[in-house]
């Protein structure tokens, strides 16, 4: 299969081109046309009425746990289903409706970008189609993989999560840890902390390394380059910090002050990720909107608005095409990098959102909220998938095992043993090829798994996920059944961050009692 790039997809003239393709696509552009004139159907707002008329056209006036808003929508929805039935072309204002309240019409407005945010959409692009079409390309494979085979690699996977147990503890600053993050090659965490402090370490040795201080105020979030510590140069930047004194901190590794300093945002910045090309900086803050900066040039290159009130998460899918925000309204965005547009929005939670995380297949997504539960949201269906009950408090951050390639190990297959002169390989191996009970070549053992160690790594990436919560645990899920599989319990009463490392050994948390702790999976 050729690459799949941005110029091959522009010239694709195969787009579309199948008549079932055209179908579902008149039927999508159809529903589109449907929910645009629903806007314009006048509703009363008084609940009072919406029951009556919903009795009217003989609709349930009420259904079990609706509240008033789902009421007036599910009006909004049945009126719009009876036009669209009777081929009304024009929307006629509902008599009942309230006279005083005054309709808004919505329509689409845009506002002007500058030619450097052209240029990384395009760029994002290139950079995210190739990737996408390897991952869809992996998951069509692994679609094809036998249900015994899944099953004796979730054993396997489940089975090494649950061993996961307390490997060390380390006093991280003198105010809390608000951020803990692996490296790339999983020998240094970074800890961000409320003293506006920012602090390397050596895993799981527990000693510091280095601390980068220049920030004023407390430090909200941090974030590794994706090539760094791997093949990304020391003197580069590394790192990028976010904290309250509104400002973003580039970092190398060989330095304590900042390489440069990227100002912007009017409130604090809460977290902040690198995209995974490692060219742009995402930072979400309290001014309820979130920025794309560019690393090279230390330039504002987006200011999304977006959120009724602060946003407090972001996160970049792996392709690098998309991202996700979450805010202090209970309302997640997903934000496609290439148009600006708005490619799903996650409503469901009732208090702020704190925590949102891409699954490695690049279409599920969670998020922890204030609500103390973790929500699982699909991207193909655009809906929620599952509410997990993760905590009894709220839930700081959820975090995906993303499996890095680097670090898959293959088991070494024993070497045949060397003849000696006389062309002999041994007593003791004829001996064990004469008994009868050796197994054969072409028959696998009893007890012997049932796939390759290439196809476990492959689909160990994403197949659990961390949460912690202010009640004081690190939990890990499993993420097909969404199942608790472990709880991990720290000394404080509240888990400021999780992070999982990209081998799947290890598990560290940062805690409010200004202390981080280390998980094993090995004995």
């Amino acid at each position: 299969m050729a690459e799949l790039t941005y110029d091959t997809l522009m010239d694709d003239g195969n787009y579309l081109g199948s008549e079932r393709a055209r179908m579902e696509n008149q039927v999508i552009l159809n529903e589109l046309e449907r929910k645009k004139k629903a806007r314009n159907i006048a509703v009363p707002t008084d609940d009072n009425r919406v029951r009556a008329r919903l009795r009217e056209i003989g609709e349930p006036i009420t259904l079990f746990g609706e509240r008033p808003a789902d009421r007036r929508d599910r009006l909004i929805y049945v009126l719009s289903q009876i036009k669209h039935a009777r081929g009304d072309d024009g929307m006629q204002v509902d008599e009942s409706s309230d006279e005083s309240e005054d309709e808004e019409e919505e329509s689409e407005f845009y506002t002007p970008g500058s030619l450097e945010l052209l240029e990384a959409r395009r760029k994002i692009a290139e950079y995210s189609l190739p990737r996408a079409q390897k991952r869809v390309a992996q998951q069509l494979i692994d679609s094809k993989m036998e249900l015994g085979r899944i099953v004796d690699i979730r054993k396997k996977v489940f089975g090494e999560v649950k061993k996961f147990a307390i490997l060390g503890s380390q006093i991280g600053d003198e105010r809390p840890i608000s951020q803990v993050r692996f490296s790339p090659n999983n020998e240094i965490l970074v800890t961000g902390s409320w003293s506006g402090t920012v602090k390397l370490w050596n895993v799981p040795a527990c000693t510091p390394v280095r601390s980068l201080r220049g920030h004023s105020d407390r430090v909200g979030g941090v974030a590794w380059h994706p090539q760094a510590t791997l093949n990304q140069s020391p003197d580069s930047v590394n790192l990028v910090s976010g904290a309250a004194d509104c400002n973003l901190h580039l970092w190398s590794l060989n330095s304590e002050s900042p390489l440069s300093v990227l100002k912007g945002h009017q409130e604090r910045v809460c977290r902040v990720a690198f995209h995974p090309s490692g060219d742009y900086v995402a930072s979400a803050s309290y001014d309820t909107s979130w920025r794309l900066w560019d690393v090279a040039t230390s330039q504002e290159l987006l200011l999304q608005e977006g959120h009724s009130r602060e946003v407090y998460s972001i996160e970049f899918q792996n392709d690098g095409a998309l991202v996700a925000s979450g805010g202090l309204d209970a309302i997640g965005r997903v934000w496609d990098l290439r148009t600006g547009r708005t490619a799903m929005v996650l409503d469901g939670h009732v208090q702020g959102i704190y925590s949102v995380a891409f699954s490695p297949n690049g279409y599920q997504i969670a998020t922890g909220a204030g609500d103390d539960t973790i929500r699982i949201w699909d991207m193909r269906s655009l809906k929620s998938l599952y509410t997990i009950p993760g905590h009894t408090s709220n839930i700081s951050d959820v975090r995906f095992f993303q499996a890095n390639d680097l670090f898959f190990k293959k088991p070494q297959t024993p070497e045949p043993t060397s003849p000696d002169v006389n062309g002999d390989t041994g007593a003791n191996e004829s001996a064990v090829s004469s008994r009868s009970d050796t197994p054969k070549l072409d028959k696998p053992e009893a007890g012997s798994p049932t796939f390759t160690p290439e196809e476990e790594w492959s689909y160990r990436s994403g197949l659990f996920f961390a949460s912690g919560g202010y009640d004081g645990y690190v939990k890990l899920w499993s993420a097909d059944d969404w199942q608790l599989l472990r709880t991990l319990t720290t000394d404080s009463g509240k888990v400021m961050s999780v992070d999982i490392s990209s081998n799947g050994h290890m598990i560290a948390a940062g805690t409010y009692n200004r202390n981080y702790q280390l998980y094993s999976d090995l004995e």
